[in-house]
């Protein structure tokens, strides 16, 4: 009620002319000034800082300077000046290095309260206050010699997906700095059986790119307690542009997050890998007291008519991507990661809330910085936002955002089952009638003359423009992992049978066209006790246990196997929708629970001429009939071999149960 009674004075206020020596009124938030050059709010050297806050509706903005990162009373208060854009300065004269600062914006004679700022770059603990520190201070040894590794395309990526402590909290994984950045720059880590953990084992499975879960300051972990068995995936924002200090080995310390932050990216470049922030601009954790709203109220939300937040992002509000200022700090934001931090992609949590102008021009002022830069997302939204449907980034309109990739939940449920139901099984439970949704995955989401989209499930024509548009997944972060979700899908699991169809679900995701994606200890048959959404589960539920790498080093091994075979034969990545069509064929087969396709013709100048790819989900051996000759096969039996496992010889193939056949011939 008093945030309704606020933008109802607002309102009169801007209806009746209301005057103040400072304040400019504006009669709509799309008449609001944008701010020139960069969003940067504190420019440090030892000898003058300078403050900026872009407020324009501001009657007055003070900035306080305090000697602690929380509690006390601020040391210094300096009143702002009004610039022309609507931003607030001011200089202080002195070395303020080790000093922390908040602005507070005074709006209708209400000091709306303190607030470290829309784009901090430093804080201290639980970001309440912002740091006064000197970036340079911050590089590791060598930082300046830190390069991307080389990308050819983007149709090469290989993506893990992991969550910092999930990755190395527990004993097993041999990391000394378990559930920090640290972990991901210690070479030499083993299990207890001797097997390789951390950055080795990324190297050793091959994948191009790791997806770190959101990584920025986020609200809902006391930095205070970080040691204790306190969990968060991280999708709760508070500042968008500073690492989140409970993975530092001292949140006290606003420096130090920064450069372990760093440390960790450069020994992940220096492995030869890739890295993806995961970013979450489509809401903050409380928008009632938030930056944004505490600096700007309502510019930076979609507000409804009724003065209360739209919430197309099922966490209380969301982000106005398409006013100017939002569209600057998101496109800003990624381009400083990118700088500061030589991140080399970004995954968009619900990318649906956003307007494609803006995503369309994150990735043209990001190919500047890489041209190999990757950018995907979650092609919809929690709830309807509130904006038109036809300019919103979600699935259906990714044809009209180039280069710019979606996750394909038509693939992910055609064959482990529907999102809505953890019991009900697809593909890999032997269901029938999942078949074409599994070979809409398989082309990346293009248009295809053997894919018929009638019997696709959740979309009725083909989305993607290019197969490097389509992410391929069977399971990620925010659902049941691959190994529950079996185990409560398939009955009557028997054997081996759980290790045979998680390694048929991989084979299709990475023999896809589309960039595959992997979720962090599918390798090593992780669980997750059945927990569908673990978000604030303990270490009990979401870490990797290594031990399982020893117990399932064969699924491990198969895994590894496939991704270099995908890395070594470009027919399996072909980038381009007109050599997708050209060369991928599907081969006929009778009845459900099979699908296999051919790469013909030395697809994109393979050494193999012939590639055939048969997926048996049956209880039973299949027959396939291919063309008559010897075939060298590389996948047999739950195998990888490139080298060979022997010879089949057509015109009929025979296929395991649950497994996936891969041969190839000269002829």
């Amino acid at each position: 009620m008093k945030r309704l009674l606020f933008y109802l004075i607002m309102m009169v206020c801007m209806m009746a002319g209301c005057k103040n020596e400072a304040r400019v009124i504006y009669e709509t938030f799309e008449s609001y000034p944008v701010r020139k050059g960069s969003l940067s709010e504190m420019e440090y050297t030892s000898n003058v800082s300078n403050f900026h806050l872009w407020s324009p509706n501001a009657d007055e903005v003070r900035l306080l300077i305090y000697n602690q990162a929380e509690g006390g009373h601020a040391a210094e208060t300096h009143h702002m000046e009004l610039g022309d854009d609507g931003t607030w300065h001011v200089k202080v004269a002195k070395d303020l290095k080790g000093k922390f600062y908040t602005f507070n914006v005074k709006m209708n004679d209400e000091w709306l309260g303190d607030t470290p700022g829309l784009f901090a770059k430093a804080v201290g603990i639980n970001g309440i206050r912002a740091a006064v520190i000197d970036m340079n201070e911050t590089s590791p040894e060598g930082w300046e010699n830190d390069h991307r590794p080389a990308l050819r395309s983007l149709a090469d990526v290989v993506v893990y997906e992991m969550h910092h402590r999930d990755f190395s909290i527990d004993a097993s994984s041999g990391i000394e700095h378990k559930g920090q950045f640290l972990a991901l720059t210690e070479h030499g880590t083993h299990s207890p059986e001797g097997l390789t953990t951390g950055i080795d084992h990324l190297i050793e499975l091959g994948v191009t790119h790791v997806h770190l879960l959101p990584s920025y300051d986020y609200a809902s972990i006391d930095e205070h307690t970080f040691k204790d068995s306190h969990y968060n995936w991280g999708y709760d924002p508070q500042n968008y542009n500073v690492p989140d200090g409970s993975y530092s080995t001292n949140p006290h310390q606003p420096e130090t997050r920064i450069k372990e932050f760093k440390q960790m990216v450069q020994a992940l470049h220096q492995a030869g890998i890739r890295v993806v922030l995961d970013v979450v601009y489509n809401h903050t954790y409380n928008a009632a007291t938030s930056a944004f709203e505490k600096t700007v109220p309502g510019y930076f939300y979609r507000i409804k008519p009724d003065g209360t937040y739209a919430n197309g992002s099922g966490c209380g509000n969301e982000t106005a991507s398409n006013r100017p200022m939002m569209r600057k700090f998101m496109v800003e934001s990624v381009l400083y990661w990118m700088r500061e931090y030589h991140i080399d992609g970004f995954r968009f949590d619900l990318m649906g809330v956003h307007d494609m102008a803006t995503m369309n021009e994150i990735k043209q002022e990001a190919q500047k910085l890489d041209p190999q830069v990757l950018i995907y997302g979650e092609g919809w939204a929690a709830e309807s936002p509130l904006y038109a449907s036809d300019s919103l980034a979600m699935k259906a309109n990714v044809a009209k955002m180039p280069g710019i990739a979606v996750f394909s939940d038509e693939m992910r449920d055609g064959l482990r089952g529907p999102w809505n139901d953890d019991k009900k099984g697809a593909f890999l439970a032997g269901e029938p009638g999942h078949e074409e949704s599994i070979k809409f995955g398989i082309v990346g989401g293009i248009s295809h003359p053997q894919v018929q989209m009638s019997e696709v499930n959740y979309s009725d024509k083909a989305w993607a423009l290019e197969p490097i548009q389509m992410m391929s997944y069977v399971s990620c972060h925010d659902d049941m992992c691959l190994v529950d979700r079996l185990r409560t899908s398939v009955p009557d699991l028997k054997g081996n049978d759980l290790e045979k169809l998680d390694m048929l679900a991989q084979t299709a995701v990475l023999t896809s066209q589309g960039i595959p994606f992997i979720f962090a200890g599918e390798e090593v048959m992780r669980d997750k006790k059945f927990v569908h959404n673990s978000y604030q589960s303990p270490d009990s539920v979401n870490a990797i246990n290594w031990h399982n790498k020893a117990h399932y080093q064969w699924v491990f091994n198969y895994y590894k196997g496939l991704i270099a075979m995908r890395k070594h034969h470009p027919a399996f990545r072909l980038g381009n929708a007109e050599q997708v069509r050209q060369h991928l064929e599907f081969l006929p087969v009778e009845g459900s629970g099979l699908v296999a396709f051919c790469l013909k013709n030395n697809a994109g100048n393979d050494i193999w001429k012939n590639i055939l790819v048969v997926l048996n989900a049956r209880r039973e051996v299949a027959k396939v009939t291919v063309p008559e000759g010897r075939y060298v096969a590389v996948v047999l039996n739950g195998m990888v071999n490139e080298m060979g496992l022997g010879f089949l010889y057509g015109p009929v193939l025979s296929v395991a149960p649950e497994t996936a056949l891969v041969v190839y011939n000269e002829d």
